[in-house]
């Protein structure tokens, strides 16, 4: 029997792109089938929106091929209107036009039915914004807004650069919701960039991190949370600590490979215990609510564990060991 692989909805295949003669986006190649979330994580700088940009045909690539079901994504050198009519790229840097209501400028845009605009408005949670004026709008509102905007032109692709950049924690929570709501409830594939990796853990299928214009690597939020490449990677999605691995020389399951230990916080268990465990003494404790922040120095070398257990104090000794499951070599 013979199984024939779907047609990926977006294809990017060696895209790349100069900017005053350094190559911005470098040699860039991914695939995203229907309905998949990608996010894009990397410092600011890493060429994050201009691949989105050259996706939604409004960059054009001086190298590659980007390919929309099947079809060529032409650049704005090759039509007189720059963009693709089923691809929205929503700009951290969006405007709303003043001296209107927001239905006005909702209705502008539109070409839905009355009841998927309706599903549109549920989805962005702006029902209850029609009829304010522009100027009379949140920031995190206006951004919902300027989504539902977009989605009234029943795009295939989203591309969203920056979405939770400026927001409070309030209206960053609804946008979380919504983006969820918009694959969940309206069917509608995403890409997503932000410089803030550890908001795109618990949204995305697949993540790709970018440096320096290439994506140096891809993969679920799970393996490059736990298995990044390199400090680079490690760091862009929370705490880490790299040591040496001989400060758990004590520790059962521990690889003296000449590689350090990259293990995460929540991975580093205290006891009060020296069974398959190393000294080490508190020199900070920090609380976050959830859990405690505790600050070590064991072998010579600084460790961060995080932890739910109260109590700690700086100068307390405790012990410390790495559960053995999550450890990483780089």
């Amino acid at each position: 029997m013979v199984y024939f692989r779907a047609m990926a909805l977006l294809k990017v295949s060696g895209a790349t792109r100069y900017e005053k003669g350094i190559a911005v986006a470098d040699n860039i190649s991914f695939e995203q089938q229907p309905r998949q979330k990608i996010a894009i994580a990397g410092e600011t700088g890493s060429g994050k929106t201009t691949l989105l940009k050259m996706i939604s045909g409004l960059l054009q690539p001086d190298a590659g091929e980007i390919k929309f079901k099947g079809k060529h994504v032409p650049g704005p050198y090759e039509q007189l209107i720059p963009g693709h009519p089923d691809i929205a790229y929503l700009s951290q840097h969006f405007e709303l036009r003043n001296n209107y209501r927001v239905h006005e400028i909702l209705e502008m845009a539109n070409q839905l039915t009355a009841e998927e605009a309706a599903d549109v408005y549920t989805v962005c949670r702006i029902e209850h914004l029609l009829g304010r004026r522009t100027d009379e709008l949140s920031g995190g509102e206006r951004q919902r807004i300027a989504l539902a905007r977009l989605l009234t032109g029943a795009p295939q692709l989203l591309l969203l650069d920056e979405p939770f950049s400026n927001l409070d924690a309030v209206h960053k929570n609804i946008i979380r919701s919504v983006l969820y709501d918009l694959g969940e409830k309206l069917k509608i594939t995403c890409i997503l960039v932000s410089h803030d990796a550890q908001d795109l853990l618990s949204w995305a299928d697949v993540i790709l991190v970018m440096k320096s214009g290439k994506i140096i690597q891809q993969g679920t939020p799970e393996l490059l949370y736990f298995e990044p490449v390199n400090e680079y990677c490690a760091g862009l999605f929370g705490d880490y600590n790299l040591v040496d691995a001989s400060i758990f020389f004590s520790v059962p399951g521990i690889e003296f490979n000449g590689k350090q230990l990259l293990i995460r916080p929540e991975k580093i268990n205290i006891s009060d215990s020296n069974i398959n465990s190393v000294n080490g003494k508190v020199e900070r404790v920090l609380f976050h609510g959830s859990y405690y922040q505790v600050f070590i120095t064991a072998g010579g070398q600084s460790i961060i564990a995080k932890t739910s257990r109260n109590g700690l104090m700086p100068g307390d000794n405790v012990f410390i060991s790495p559960d053995i499951d999550s450890l990483w070599y780089i």
